[in-house]
Order: C-alpha cells, then sequence, then structure tokens
C-alpha cells in the first residue's frame, strides 16, 4: 500500500504545483479526470480553471467562512435553529450544515462505498465535499476506511494502473508502462490482457476471446449434437439416435416416425417412400437446418481440436522452460569452453517457443470467428473468405513447422553435449528463434491490415500489437 499511496501523492504534487491548488482540490480533479494528468492539463489550457473545477465539482471561488461571531446558527437539515457556530460546517460551495447532519452522510456514503466524490448535502448542489473535512468528522475508523478507498481509487479509476487479476491474488496493483491496451505480466509471473484482465489472448481480441471461452464452457455444445445425429420421437419426447440407412426409424415406446421430418407414421414403407406419409418442403428445410448444424459442429471440432492441442503443448513448453534454466545452469558450472559461460541463448529459445506456441492456439480461436458467419457474415464475400482463410492457414502452418523444430531442437540433454554440439545447438536456436519470430510478425500484420483492417467492425476487434521480446513487465506496487 506504501508504494500505491507514494505514486498516488507524486501525481498530486504534481497536479497541485501546476495549478496551484490543495490536495483535496488535486485529487478531487485527478479522480474525476480518471487519474489522466495529460487530459486533466489539456482540460485546462483549452478551457481555462473555471471550467475545469466546474466539471469536477469543485467550486471556482472560495466562500467566506463562517463567521464565529454569530452566537447562533440553522441547519437545514435537521432543522435545529439555536446551533453554536463551532457546531455548523461550511464547505467551499457556500453550503453550511452541522456537524452531526455532515457526520451521517459521509459515514452513509463511506460505507456505501461512495468515498472518491462525496457530494454536498443541499439540494441540486453537486459540488465535491473537502476531503479534509470528511476526515475530521468521522470517527478514526471510518477515516482509515476512507483513505484506502482515496488510495485505492488510483487503481479503480486509473486506465493504466489495474490490480493483478492473479488466483490466489498477488495482492499487486500493477501499472502499464505503454498506453495501447495490450497484455502484460505481474512480477508474480501471470500474464493477462489488460483490457479485459481474462489471460493473454493475443491474437484474439477480446470480445473473440469471451465469445471462444463462453463456447467451450456452454453445454449446449452436446445439445448441438444431440440435435444433429438424434431425433425427438413424436410419442414419447425421447431422443432417438439412428443406426441404420433407413428413414423410417423405431422408438423404444413403439412408435414409428420419419428420421427426415421427425412426424409420426405406420409400419408399413419401401426403400424410397414411407406408405401415407410425404415429408413435403418443411421436411426439406429441416434436412437444411441439420445439415447446416452439422457442418457447424464439424468446424467448431476443428478448431477446437487444434487450440485444445496446442494448448496442451504449451504447458509442456511451459515445463521445458524450467529444464533448460535447470540444463543451462549445469553447462555453465562445469564446462570450460568460455563460450558456454552464458547460455542465454538456450533460454531465450525456450521462452520463444513458449510464447510462440501459445500465439498459435490462440489463433484457431482467431480463425474461428475471422472466418465464420459470427462476427463478420457481411464484410466478406464468400470467394474473398476463402481466399483469406487460405492465406492465413498457410501462414499457421508455416508457423506450426517453425515451432516443432525449435521444440525439437530445444528438447535434448544439451547438458551432456561437448562445446563443439552446442556451438551446432546455438547456431540452430538462433536461426530457427528468427524465423518463428518472423513468421509470427507476418502474422500479426496480416491479420492487422489483410484481415481486421479490412472490415468495418475491425476497430472493434484491435488486438495485442506483437512484440518479439515478449509480453510487457508491468510496474508493479506491491500492497
Amino acid at each position: 500500500m506504501e508504494s500505491l499511496v507514494a505514486a498516488q501523492k507524486e501525481v498530486l504534487v504534481r497536479v497541485m504545483e501546476s495549478l496551484s491548488v490543495k490536495e483535496s482540490q488535486a485529487r478531487t480533479l485527478l479522480i474525476h479526470y480518471q487519474w489522466n494528468v495529460d487530459n486533466l492539463f489539456a482540460v485546462y489550457i483549452d478551457r481555462g480553471k473555471d471550467s475545469l473545477f466546474k466539471s469536477a465539482g469543485l467550486s471556482v471561488f472560495d466562500h467566506p467562512s463562517l463567521s464565529k461571531s454569530r452566537k447562533k446558527m440553522a441547519c437545514d437539515i435537521c432543522m435545529e435553529d439555536d446551533l453554536p457556530s463551532q457546531a455548523m460546517t461550511g464547505m467551499e460551495c457556500g453550503h453550511s450544515f452541522c456537524n452531526d447532519c455532515w457526520k451521517e452522510h459521509f459515514t452513509i456514503k463511506i460505507n456505501e462505498g461512495q468515498s472518491k466524490r462525496i457530494a454536498c448535502m443541499a439540494h441540486k448542489c453537486n459540488a465535491i465535499c473537502d476531503v479534509d473535512v470528511v476526515r475530521t468528522l468521522v470517527c478514526a475508523e471510518l477515516a482509515e476506511k476512507f483513505d484506502r478507498f482515496l488510495v485505492e481509487s488510483y487503481v479503480d479509476d486509473n486506465k493504466l494502473v489495474k490490480w493483478c487479476p492473479s488466483t490466489p491474488h498477488c495482492g499487486n496493483a500493477i501499472r502499464k508502462v505503454r498506453d495501447d491496451g495490450g497484455e502484460v505480466e505481474c512480477s508474480c509471473g501471470h500474464q493477462f490482457c489488460f483490457n479485459c484482465l481474462g489471460e493473454s489472448h493475443s491474437p484474439c481480441s477480446c470480445l473473440m476471446w469471451k465469445l471462444w471461452t463462453k463456447k467451450c464452457e456452454d453445454e449446449s455444445e452436446s445439445v448441438t449434437w444431440l440435435t444433429i445425429h438424434t431425433r425427438m420421437c413424436p410419442k414419447c419426447s425421447k431422443p432417438v439416435h439412428k443406426t441404420v440407412g433407413c428413414n423410417l426409424v423405431t422408438c423404444i415406446c413403439g412408435q414409428y416416425f420419419c428420421w427426415l421430418c421427425g412426424g409420426a407414421t405406420g409400419s408399413a414403407h419401401t426403400w424410397t417412400s414411407i406408405s401415407g406419409h410425404d415429408c413435403g418442403r418443411y421436411k426439406e428445410d429441416k434436412v437444411r437446418q441439420t445439415e447446416r448444424a452439422k457442418r457447424d459442429s464439424d468446424r467448431y471440432a476443428h478448431y477446437l481440436h487444434q487450440y485444445k492441442s496446442h494448448t496442451d503443448s504449451s504447458k509442456q513448453e511451459d515445463e521445458l522452460r524450467k529444464i533448460v534454466r535447470e540444463k543451462a545452469a549445469l553447462v555453465t558450472l562445469k564446462t570450460k569452453d568460455s563460450a558456454f559461460k552464458t547460455m542465454d541463448w538456450a533460454i531465450n529459445g525456450a521462452d520463444l517457443l513458449f510464447r510462440s506456441r501459445k500465439i498459435l492456439s490462440k489463433s484457431y480461436p482467431f480463425a474461428f470467428y475471422m472466418f465464420g458467419e459470427e462476427l463478420f457474415k457481411d464484410e466478406m464475400s464468400d470467394e474473398d473468405r476463402e481466399i483469406k482463410k487460405n492465406l492465413f492457414e498457410n501462414q499457421q502452418q508455416q508457423l506450426t513447422g517453425n515451432i516443432e523444430t525449435l521444440s525439437k531442437i530445444l528438447n535434448v540433454s544439451f547438458d551432456e553435449y561437448s562445446s563443439d554440439e552446442l556451438k551446432k545447438m546455438r547456431g540452430e536456436t538462433r536461426d530457427i528463434g528468427l524465423v518463428v519470430n518472423k513468421v509470427c510478425k507476418l502474422m500479426y500484420e496480416c491479420i492487422e491490415n489483410d484481415l481486421l483492417g479490412t472490415t468495418q467492425d475491425g476497430i472493434n476487434h484491435s488486438i495485442s500489437p506483437y512484440r518479439s521480446e515478449g509480453i510487457e513487465k508491468a510496474v508493479e506496487f506491491l500492497c
């Protein structure tokens, strides 16, 4: 918490000195502008101090303090009209009420979690109360709670600072260095998307990833399978699975019905027709719907299989990173060759393998939605969609092949290698690493320019940029 307080204080001082305002005023301004100092100063320069203060609920002019010469005063909240001036408190907006009413007002707001912007009690007055006055009038326990809320507002209202969503929670609030809404890594090792706080999912957009995870978790996929492969008996309504080619099926309840349309029939039939039964147009529509559902299910199964396969591989390669580090440490300890006193090339290669495999696994949910009809149905013609799909699949194949090659190079007992064998492995690791990095970069350029960049809705599907050095390490505040 101390580091959060220090970071918050640094920003407060900057605003206080630049605008010549009190700390409570600077805090109210920063909370209103979500701790974005640049935006705050831009409004100040463009519109002036009066407009800046008014937008944040601050009084532009200092109203005179309560006259202590007046012996008795009235509170318009509790209607007490025989109060000493010491029992009254006025805010910068000019409204004054008794301390007991203020205290009750502040207590309610703090307990409701509205500490950041407690407004004046006066009717239609939106002025924000001075935080120093709030601290003075509430009890010590509430004052501590109030201050904690104010400190946490630096995280809750700041688009560049967020709590790490790790489970269990590591207790870190982290600040993003780049304002690009990309992916970050906390000092606890947890990597996540700074926009949606989900796991790192590039090259999927946040919406794609949200839809994909919901689809994977949704039990309706089993319902889809039943829709495709079974029919409901028209008599007992139980699902029936057809195991032979004839379209006349019999339920265990004894009811005969047509597999094509689901209508009840008698038992007499030939290979081409069922006696006294004609499916008609409705059944043809049902067949088309069934075929469409089966095609969609098969398509989903393909992308899901690829996604899961590469996700499983990425978990194994995360373990490989640890193994490579251990082997690299052994090599540096026992080698007499000065060229291998550092094994960064092996460690970097394992890290690249892990990162690129994760990218490859997430590229399949991206392709599922990019070339499907759920998000971009009207954005591409069928011909254009097929061309772009083939282009992207070629890049996926290139990336897959090079990743497998890098994995094969690193999955060896190189801690037992001779110097010559290590030199050969180092060259191969660096060479294939350059290729993997290049293919990843080209895939992202394709997504940003040739795929999402050509759609009208692409602006709503921004993706985290590719970085050859890996996911950005965030600045953390230990709490």
